[in-house]
């Protein structure tokens, strides 16, 4: 039974035979009947990538994800499925097809990746194929990445930009501010019981401001990133975030990547599709080995935040990992493990090394992209990281008994 992800109401007017049809496959032909028009258009390109049968796929002579031949249809096909489902479904179909079509060669080619829809997903891809892809397919894929990136900085640059900004601004109140410094609301607030009838107003005894900004970085950020395979959508949300937390003065931004190396990444933070294609996807994994790296990056521990993201399946040394986390806790570092930074839902991870992180005041959890400036603001002002994740609703791991 095929499992098609039908938007009905993308879909012409059918009957109800139709739509199972549509859902069931071509096996429902004699008991749902025969459909034609722009149904059968329909169900050709859900055929091509659902159905069990593989000489209805896409590749050369009925065999999937073939080469040569069987490009034209491959972009024909990617063409269809803009025309007929909305971009979410696409974004499903397309995902799809990097498994069951090998659709992952094929974007190799430009014409495969104009009529692809862009998104997170495929721009993973593309940064996992950075390294085969040819001379005449480049210039086209970075096009393709920086249509995602330009559109994701649009979503999460303003969020994430005021977060940041508004925790370092509270974290830094004093009580005898300059008048541009005044913080008139919170100064009215704490002044209410000097309100002078006659005069209908309220005579300040004491001023709440925020502080000068202070010469150096507030805050030093450093953000760890698993580049396996699995963390690719993690991999292009952090790119994009830390491009952001970059630009702002008050903060001292530093990415580095990591699989069994360890690449400082800080250097390419101005420019996101620049640090994706610097990126490695695939490969092993050695977290003692980049928080080690990142130990050296600490100046000031009281004021640094950790951002490992990582699924913790570690191919280092773990009791290595657990001594660093314990030193760096121990030296007022905010160290903060993010089991992914994604929409995918709850990811896979390794439970037994995420407890022990936290029973050693690590909290590890899983985060979205619309969760992470709140996140950001939280450790910025030393709020308790665990008990602000609860009231999002994100589950922690809790330290083993």
């Amino acid at each position: 039974m095929s499992s098609n992800p039908i938007d009905e109401e993308a879909l012409p007017p059918t009957d109800r035979l139709q739509r199972w049809r549509l859902v069931l496959g071509s096996e429902a032909n004699a008991s749902c009947g025969a459909i034609e028009g722009r149904v059968r258009e329909i169900d050709q390109a859900l055929a091509a990538l659902y159905e069990a049968d593989g000489r209805r796929g896409l590749g050369q002579g009925g065999q999937r994800g073939g080469r040569g031949d069987s490009a034209p249809s491959v972009a024909r096909w990617l063409g269809d499925i803009r025309k007929y489902f909305p971009s979410q479904v696409v974004q499903v179909m397309q995902r799809d097809a990097m498994e069951r079509l090998n659709l992952r060669q094929m974007l190799l080619q430009p014409e495969m990746l104009e009529n692809a829809q862009p998104d997170v997903h495929l721009v993973a891809n593309l940064v996992a194929l950075a390294s085969v892809i040819p001379a005449g397919t480049k210039d086209t894929a970075r096009a393709v990445v920086r249509k995602v990136v330009d559109e994701l900085m649009k979503k999460l640059e303003e969020p994430m930009r005021s977060a940041v900004s508004g925790a370092l601004n509270r974290s830094q109140r004093n009580r005898r501010p300059r008048h541009s410094e005044i913080d008139w609301h919170r100064t009215i607030r704490a002044n209410l019981r000097h309100w002078q009838p006659e005069y209908r107003t309220v005579v300040p005894q004491s001023l709440v401001g925020y502080g000068r900004k202070a010469r150096q970085p507030q805050r030093e950020v450093i953000l760890c990133i698993d580049q396996s395979g699995s963390m690719a959508a993690s991999v292009v949300y952090s790119s994009i975030f830390g491009a952001v937390m970059a630009s702002l003065p008050a903060v001292s931004t530093k990415l580095v990547v990591f699989d069994t190396a360890v690449v400082d990444m800080t250097e390419q933070l101005q420019d996101p599709v620049d640090l994706l294609f610097g990126v490695q996807l695939g490969g092993g994994t050695d977290i003692n080995g980049a928080v080690g790296y990142c130990q050296t990056l600490v100046r000031e521990p009281r004021n640094t935040i950790l951002i490992l993201i990582s699924d913790l399946y570690e191919g280092g040394v773990e009791d290595g990992l657990l001594r660093r986390a314990h030193q760096l806790v121990e030296a007022g570092v905010q160290f903060i493990a993010l089991l992914a930074l994604s929409d995918e839902g709850a990811p896979s991870y390794d439970r037994d090394l995420a407890a022990k992180l936290a029973a050693l005041g690590v909290p590890s959890f899983a985060c979205t992209p619309d969760a992470f400036p709140g996140l950001m603001a939280a450790a910025i002002k030393r709020e308790d990281v665990s008990t602000w994740a609860a009231g999002q609703g994100l589950k922690t791991s809790r330290a083993t008994p």
